[in-house]
C-alpha cells in the first residue's frame, strides 16, 4: 500500500468510526465522504538547461456544500490522486469544524521544489493555473487555492497575477487564491495564522482545568515542556507564540536532524543559527539527537508534529512520552498509532481543528479581495478619536491626567491584522467547545478527533438537507 492510498484510508476509516455515531441517511453519508471532482493533468516545461521535463499535477474537489472550494496547493515528490483526495477531505471537515464556508479541495505538483530554480517554478506555476482555469477547477465562486507544503506566498503571487491576466476584467479576480503578499491582494497576519491557530486552540484545550488535571498538568500553556517537529511556516511560528506564552521549548526536529535541551531552546536563536549554517545540528547549549524522529519520544507535556503526514505510526507510538500531542500538520498520526496513544491515556488534539487557522484567515483575505476594502480602514480613526474624547471627558470629571503611554494604550484603534488576530482568536476558542462537549457526552466510546468528525459531520449534512438534496 503506498503512503497516499493509507494516508486516504486513514481519513476515510476515520469519517466511518464518527458516522456510526450519527442518525444520518447513509446514502446521506456516502455523499458527504465521496470526493466529488478530481482533475489531472500533465504538461511540458522548459528547464533553465533547454531541457523539457513532464510535470504531473492533480485537484480534488471533496465538497460542493459550500462554495468555492478551498484548499492548498503542494510541490511534493510524494504528490498523486489519493493524497491530494485525502487532503481534499480533510480540508472540508476542517472547514466545517470553524464554521468557514467553503468546500474541501485540495492540489498538487509531482516534484521537489528544491531542485528546481525560482524561474523554473514560476514556468510550472503559471502552466498549472492555465490548466485549472481552463477546465474551470479556479476562480473566487469556484475553487480558491493557497499555500501547502513547498509553496509560499510567492507562488500565490504567480497564481493571482496568471488567473487575472486569463480572466481580464473579472471584478473579484484577485479572490481566486488566498495567502498572497500584502501588496498583491493579501492580508496582515496570514502567513502566521496557521502557527497562531495552534496556539490558541492549544491554549483553549489547556485552559480546561477539568482535562489538565486528568493528564497529570495544570491549566495553561506556561511553564509547560513544548516538543517542536518541523520549523516550517507552521512549526515556526508556533514555536515562537507558546515561548512568548511562557512555555519552554525543549526540542526541535527539522529535516536535517534534531536538538534537544531541558533548560529551554530560544526559538529565534536556533533560526538564526539554521540560517547562518544551514542546519539546526551543534546549536550552542543544545544535544544532538541521532535521528530527527527521536525528537518525537522526548520527555515533554506539549508534542507538536508540524511537518508531513504520517510521522506518528503503530512502531513509534508507544514511545511517546508526552502528555497532549497537538497535530499541526495534516494527518500526522495513523489511525494505528491514535488507538495506542488514546489507550496510554495521551489526548491527541486533531488536525481538523487545531491547524484551522490557515484557512480561517484565509477566508478573511478572500471575504477582503469581494469587498475591496482593508479591514480597519473605515472605522480606525474613528474609533481612535472616541476612545480619545471619552479619555479627554474623564480627565475633566476627575482631575486625572493621562500619560502619553496610556492614552496611545487606551485610544489604539484596530488595524487589519488586530482584527484578524481578534477573529482568529474567537474561531478557535469558539470551535473548541462543541468538539468537546461531543466528546464528553460520549466519554470513553470516542476520542476529539472522532468527536470532531462527528461535528463536522453534522454540520456539512445539515447544509445537504438545507440545499433540500436530502430530506
Amino acid at each position: 500500500m503506498s503512503v497516499g492510498a493509507g494516508f486516504l484510508d486513514q481519513v476515510n476509516q476515520a469519517f466511518d468510526r464518527a458516522a456510526g455515531f450519527t442518525d444520518h441517511d447513509p446514502t446521506l453519508l456516502a455523499n458527504i465522504k465521496a470526493c466529488k471532482n478530481l482533475f489531472y493533468t500533465s504538461f511540458p516545461v522548459k528547464r533553465d538547461d533547454g531541457r523539457i521535463e513532464v510535470m504531473h499535477a492533480w485537484r480534488a474537489q471533496h465538497s460542493h456544500h459550500k462554495l468555492p472550494c478551498k484548499g492548498g496547493i503542494r510541490y511534493s515528490e510524494a504528490v498523486d490522486d489519493e493524497e491530494v483526495q485525502a487532503l481534499a477531505a480533510l480540508m472540508t471537515y476542517k472547514c466545517a469544524l470553524v464554521d468557514v464556508p467553503f468546500g474541501g479541495a485540495k492540489g498538487g505538483i509531482k516534484l521537489n521544489p528544491k531542485k528546481y530554480s525560482p524561474a523554473e517554478l514560476e514556468r510550472v506555476t503559471r502552466r498549472y493555473v492555465f490548466e485549472l482555469v481552463r477546465k474551470n477547477f479556479m476562480g473566487p465562486g469556484l475553487d480558491v487555492p493557497a499555500p501547502d507544503v513547498g509553496t509560499s506566498a510567492r507562488e500565490m503571487a504567480w497564481i493571482a497575477d496568471t488567473y487575472t491576466q486569463l480572466r481580464p476584467g473579472e471584478l473579484d479576480a484577485l479572490g481566486c487564491v488566498t495567502a498572497k503578499p500584502v501588496s498583491a491582494g493579501g492580508i496582515r497576519g496570514r502567513t502566521e495564522a496557521t502557527g497562531r491557530g495552534v496556539f490558541y486552540g492549544t491554549r483553549e484545550v489547556c485552559n480546561v482545568v477539568e482535562d489538565m488535571k486528568a493528564l497529570g498538568l495544570t491549566r495553561g500553556i506556561e511553564g509547560k515542556r513544548v516538543v517542536v517537529q518541523g520549523l516550517g511556516n507552521v512549526g515556526y511560528h508556533a514555536a515562537r507564540f507558546f515561548q512568548e506564552a511562557g512555555a519552554v521549548l525543549v526540542g526541535i526536529s527539522e529535516s536535517e536532524g534534531a536538538i534537544a535541551s531541558p533548560k529551554g531552546l530560544d526559538v529565534e536563536r536556533v533560526m538564526a543559527h539554521r540560517r547562518e549554517h544551514r542546519k539546526i545540528l551543534d546549536f550552542p547549549g543544545a544535544t544532538n539527537l541521532a535521528r530527527r524522529e527521536d525528537a518525537l519520544e522526548l520527555d515533554c507535556d506539549i508534542l507538536i508534529p508540524a511537518a508531513l503526514e504520517r510521522q506518528i505510526t503503530a512502531e513509534n507510538a508507544p514511545r511517546i512520552k508526552a502528555k497532549l500531542v497537538i497535530e499541526a500538520a495534516n494527518g500526522p498520526t495513523t489511525g494505528e498509532a491514535d488507538e495506542i496513544l488514546g489507550e496510554r491515556g495521551i489526548l491527541v488534539v486533531p488536525d481538523a481543528y487545531v491547524n484551522a487557522g490557515g484557512v480561517t484567515v484565509s477566508y478573511f483575505e478572500w471575504v477582503k479581495n469581494l469587498g475591496h476594502v482593508r479591514f480597519g480602514r473605515m472605522q480606525k480613526r474613528f474609533e481612535q478619536g472616541a476612545y480619545g474624547r471619552l479619555l479627554e471627558a474623564v480627565e475633566e470629571v476627575t482631575g486625572r491626567k493621562f500619560t502619553p503611554t496610556e492614552i496611545e494604550r487606551v485610544t489604539h484603534g484596530a488595524s487589519e491584522e488586530d482584527l484578524v488576530n481578534s477573529g482568529l482568536e474567537e474561531t478557535m476558542s469558539s470551535a473548541y467547545h462543541p468538539i468537546r462537549e461531543q466528546w464528553k457526552q460520549r466519554q470513553g466510546a470516542v476520542n476529539l478527533r472522532t468527536a470532531a468528525m462527528i461535528v463536522a459531520i453534522d454540520k456539512v449534512a445539515l447544509s445537504y438537507v438545507q440545499l433540500g438534496i436530502f430530506p
